[in-house]
């Protein structure tokens, strides 16, 4: 026989009733609050009945423990235990399903045979061009970014277990145990009073009475101008749309009946648009306009770049003719002085370069070199002679 439950087992009932996270489905035909046995045992397992004060024990020490706990629980009728019943599609489902799969298959396989009497090249490119459009389009819909299809949840019944008994896993337990929470008493207890109070405003003092009287008067008249406003809204907005053929879409306080707070409901004071040829023409404009910059500015930098390799190519070209032609005409050591010197000037078309005092340094050498093996030929001969 099982004895009517402890003060101890109601307040750890009713703690876990309150704290374990419960769902709510049918069980026949009622409406019933469930919860899995291992999050219950995590629950109490963080209560305060899992810390041991000065003097005592706990009195959840293991998972062990809190599962014989809750098997006198469930002797004591707090919860039952559940099984889950996963519901099967009725026969009629079937039956169409199996209907449409024949005809189908019959469809595919008419298809079959007028595709392999009708091969041809073109059909062939055709079809692979589509293929390639599917596949394109399916990597596509696969990006992160693009939502996923709703996987459809398998739907379930509850029903009652054979076997009574409290296990740590995925069991399901239905609660029988509802106690009334704080918070419903209390708000229960403050509407009672409001109700009291009303049936006696006769015997409140006179300056009470006048009081309510004038807020009454003030929230009816304050209810009534906001419905007066909407109407007038919808009907200046009728006015404006008829008078210029739909063009103009001019609202007053346009979210005062939307689902935003009391402030935001009267701001914006209106909003107008022009819904008509020249509002398309503008924004057509626009978008060209935008596009257009950017393809000017890439042309420029084409063009800029051609004009430069052009420039250089024309420079490269300029000097190696002049070196070349100054190389087979010169015979003597001052033309290819003069030739140095004119490729430094016409390097690049400006008349003018700027020459470090290495460059300097190197010509003067040379120079003196040149000058130094003329004297050397010239006194050469002489000595011959004599």
């Amino acid at each position: 026989e099982v004895g009517e439950p402890f003060k101890e087992e109601k307040a750890v009932a009713k703690y876990l009733r309150f704290n374990c996270p419960t769902k709510s489905t049918n069980m026949m035909g009622h409406r019933v609050d469930y919860f899995i046995a291992s999050k219950a045992v995590d629950c109490l397992l963080d209560s305060k009945w899992a810390k041991a004060k000065k003097g005592e024990e706990a009195l959840f020490t293991t998972r062990e423990s809190v599962v014989d706990y809750c098997n006198r629980l469930l002797k004591k009728q707090f919860f039952h235990r559940a099984l889950k019943v996963m519901k099967m599609k009725p026969d009629k489902d079937t039956k169409k399903e199996k209907e449409k799969g024949k005809a189908e298959s019959g469809k595919e396989e008419e298809k079959k045979s007028k595709r392999e009497s009708g091969k041809d090249e073109k059909t062939k490119k055709e079809k692979e061009k589509k293929k390639d459009g599917e596949k394109e389009e399916c990597k596509k819909d696969e990006t992160p970014g693009t939502p996923k299809k709703k996987e459809t949840k398998r739907k379930f019944k509850l029903e009652p277990h054979e076997d009574q008994v409290f296990l740590d896993g995925n069991e399901v337990y239905v609660w029988i145990y509802d106690p009334v929470h704080f918070k419903t008493f209390a708000m229960g207890l403050v509407l009672v009073i409001a109700v009291i109070a009303a049936t006696l405003f006769p015997l409140w003092p006179a300056e009470m009475r006048v009081g309510v009287y004038y807020l009454s008067v003030g929230a009816g008249c304050f209810v009534a101008s906001i419905l007066l406003l909407a109407v007038a809204r919808c009907i200046l907005f009728l006015i404006i749309w008829l008078i210029t053929g739909g063009r103009h879409h001019f609202w007053f306080l346009p979210n005062l009946t939307a689902d935003v707070g009391f402030i935001d409901s009267f701001r914006p004071l209106y909003t107008h648009e022009y819904k008509g040829p020249k509002a398309d023409l503008k924004k057509e404009e626009k978008s060209e306009s935008k596009k257009q910059p950017k393809y000017d500015s890439e042309e420029k930098s084409d063009s800029e770049k051609k004009e430069e390799e052009d420039g250089k190519t024309e420079a490269t070209r300029n000097s190696g003719t002049e070196g070349s032609g100054g190389e087979r005409h010169s015979d003597t050591d001052s033309d290819r002085r003069e030739d140095d010197r004119s490729q430094h000037s016409s390097g690049n078309g400006n008349d003018f370069e700027m020459i470090t005092k290495e460059e300097l340094e190197q010509q003067t050498d040379e120079e003196d070199c040149e000058e130094e093996e003329e004297e050397d030929a010239e006194s050469r001969p002489s000595h011959e002679k004599s």
